[in-house]
């Protein structure tokens, strides 16, 4: 956008100079002839266009935020209140206006007229300009007060204030000069791009409610472009973030979102915060009830949020999510009116292989719902929905396929210009977007394993052998595109398997060796232990051997993985298991060692020292503590990835849409 250039102000000095060196290079034949028209007209535009200089004290009052100063220059220079005081023509009141000064600001508004506000620059731009660039609310308030007429006024670019706030994602800003700006500005009808280019930037700014009042305004924005060739599609199907499924909860923010409750969406000109859907009349006695109930749930939650910030967090992102599927769905009502020849127009099918590429399954689902044919789209390279939801690894687009009834056979069936078909994409390695969300090298490998196995099986056999383009079957192109993939699992696993081997070997050692020296030591006669009858020495004497059980079986899981094939297969099932299970008794043998130490203590201090038994229970858990928070994480993410219910989503029944 139009930025003030403050480098462009010359100072006196390298003026008079530049003037002086020219001057004395001039012939003087040239000095003593009479200046013709040009010549005249040359100096009068070159005395004008240094004329500024004169205003640097007050430039400079103005750019530092000295009331005093400015306003004592403009008593005894009252024509500097709308005179250029800058290389780009500024006025004192653009200076200010781009400084953030509300005082000056102020007091410039106070003592302009209403037409001075409208002085542009030599860039085109008025001060409300300015202020939708620098994002300060009240300046802007200010401004409008004085003059709505700046509203319309656009830059050099043509876009009007609110567009440029958009751009520079100013929320606050947006907000206020959309409340307040004339709508038809906005329309499609006024052959300017206003409307979209606010439009698309309120999506990507994350503004659904002003997006949809916007379309319910002017519903023929959705099949615009703005000046990048984006429409409002694009830009959601790029936002992921705009919808639960591209949002990564835990499990208490998954409950308190299913729980809470947010105003249904819909476009309202006069509210700009909470869009709510008006009432409308019951048709029965249940239909009260029920929205008295919703409407009670509202109310409660509104009020939580209010003394919670992890509600009020969850509140306002349902919310959000709430108010851009609105904007989806007047965008794909719009759409389904279109005949199929204008979707590749306006970019319909670009947009719904981003969404795919970004895992936007409410996106897909949508547009399925408004125009079911869409399912049957291709890509440049003839790829269907469901075949680059298996190259870009979206498992929740690609369990769509599911739901298609009869139609997942021909989904599955389908090849794209390489001749590769559904297997050949899942044989491919994932994106390393998607790999990196999975922790090392073998769970990825394990990760890509499941992919195939699942396509395999919705194939048909003789897809299996399919070559593609490069005679390669689907088996073939994947230990092709996993080889390196392999090669770092195996040294992972063999790296983990090594280290806890040392903790596992140490941990054995101490607890064999601990069963002989044991607390108290040996009757000498007849060398039964001496504290054999007290209870805290059987727990001691169990703890000890369930540690030494347990890290014995740890050490020979890891040698298990030590002396692996690691062949493909076994990153599925064998060596994930063997990794459970070490780790699991590794943390197990550690916490029942730290059980025997602490007895062991307790024991032998217990006659002296009665509060011993607290302090030492507490240490012994500290290690045992720091070895679950730094390892138990990972083992719950192998577990739930090898014996879980899967990446996919199967349902029981299938369904059309």
């Amino acid at each position: 956008m139009d930025d003030l250039n403050i480098s462009q102000v010359a100072s006196p000095s390298n003026k008079d100079s530049y003037s002086d060196f020219t001057l004395s290079k001039a012939p003087r034949k040239m000095k003593s002839r009479p200046p013709d028209s040009h010549e005249s007209s040359s100096k009068e535009y070159e005395m004008k266009d240094t004329a500024y200089i004169q205003y640097l004290p007050l430039y400079k009052a103005v750019d530092i935020g000295d009331l005093e100063a400015t306003m004592k220059f403009l008593k005894e220079h009252p024509d500097g209140l709308t005179a250029s005081i800058s290389a780009d023509g500024d006025t004192a009141l653009h200076a200010a206006v781009l400084a953030g000064h509300i005082e000056i600001v102020v007091e410039l508004v106070n003592q302009l007229g209403e037409g001075d506000l409208e002085i542009k620059n030599r860039n085109n731009a008025t001060a409300l300009n300015y202020a939708a660039i620098g994002g300060i609310t009240r300046i802007a308030e200010d401004l409008v007060a004085k003059n709505e007429g700046l509203l319309k006024v656009p830059n050099q670019k043509g876009l009007i204030p609110v567009v440029v706030a958009s751009l520079y994602g100013h929320k606050d800003m947006v907000r206020y000069l959309y409340s307040v700006s004339p709508k038809e500005e906005l329309s499609p009808a006024t052959n300017n791009k206003n409307g979209v280019m606010l439009l698309t930037t309120c999506i990507i700014d994350e503004l659904y409610d002003i997006a949809l009042d916007l379309l319910q305004h002017y519903p023929q924005l959705a099949f615009y472009q703005d000046s990048d060739k984006d429409t409002a599609l694009d830009m959601l199907a790029q936002k992921p973030s705009a919808f639960p499924s591209g949002t990564q909860f835990s499990l208490w923010q998954k409950w308190i979102y299913k729980c809470i409750r947010v105003p249904q969406p819909l476009a309202s000109s006069n509210n700009h915060g909470d869009i709510e859907r008006p009432d409308r009349g019951p048709t029965d006695r249940r239909n009260i009830v029920k929205r008295a109930s919703d409407k009670l749930l509202v109310m409660v939650w509104k009020g939580l949020r209010i003394f919670v910030p992890a509600i009020k967090h969850m509140y306002n992102l349902k919310l959000m999510h709430g108010q851009a599927h609105a904007v989806l769905c007047c965008l794909c009502e719009q759409i389904s009116t279109l005949h199929k020849s204008e979707f590749k127009v306006i970019g319909v099918y670009r947009a719904v292989f981003s969404a795919v590429k970004h895992g936007i399954v409410e996106f897909i689902i949508e547009m399925i719902r408004h125009y079911p044919d869409i399912i049957w789209s291709e890509d440049e390279l003839n790829r269907g929905i469901f075949l680059y939801a298996t190259l870009q690894r979206q498992e929740k687009i690609f369990s769509l396929i599911y739901k298609m009834g009869a139609k997942k056979n021909s989904m599955a069936t389908s090849w794209d210009k390489y001749q590769n078909n559904i297997l050949h994409q899942a044989a491919f390695i994932a994106p390393s977007s998607q790999l990196d969300r999975v922790s090392g090298a073998p769970l990825q490998m394990q990760r890509e394993l499941q992919w195939y196995k699942e396509v395999e099986s919705i194939v048909q056999p003789k897809y299996r052998e399919m070559l593609n383009s490069s005679h390669k079957t689907a088996q073939t192109l994947f230990t092709e595109q996993h080889r390196k993939l392999v090669e770092e699992g195996e040294k992972w696993m063999k790296a983990t398997a090594e280290s806890c081997t040392v903790v596992a070997a140490l941990i054995a050692t101490i607890m064999f060796s601990a069963i002989f020296t044991v607390p108290g030591g040996y009757d000498q006669y007849s060398g039964i232990p001496i504290y054999l009858n007290r209870n805290s020495f059987m727990v001691f004497i169990v703890s000890d051997a369930m540690s030494l059980f347990a890290s014995s079986s740890s050490l020979l899981m890891f040698f298990g993985i030590l002396t692996s094939r690691y062949r493909e297969e076994d990153f599925l099932k064998s060596l994930p298991t063997k990794l459970i299970v070490g780790l699991s008794c590794l943390f197990f043998s550690i916490a029942t060692m730290m059980i025997t130490f602490g007895i062991t203590l307790v024991m032998m201090l217990r006659e002296r020292f009665h509060w011993v038994s607290f302090p030492i229970i507490l240490l012994a858990s500290l290690p045992v503590t720091l070895f679950a928070l730094l390892q138990f994480p990972l083992l719950v993410e192998i577990f739930f990835s090898t014996y879980g219910p899967g990446i996919f989503d199967k349902p029981k029944k299938w369904w059309l849409f």
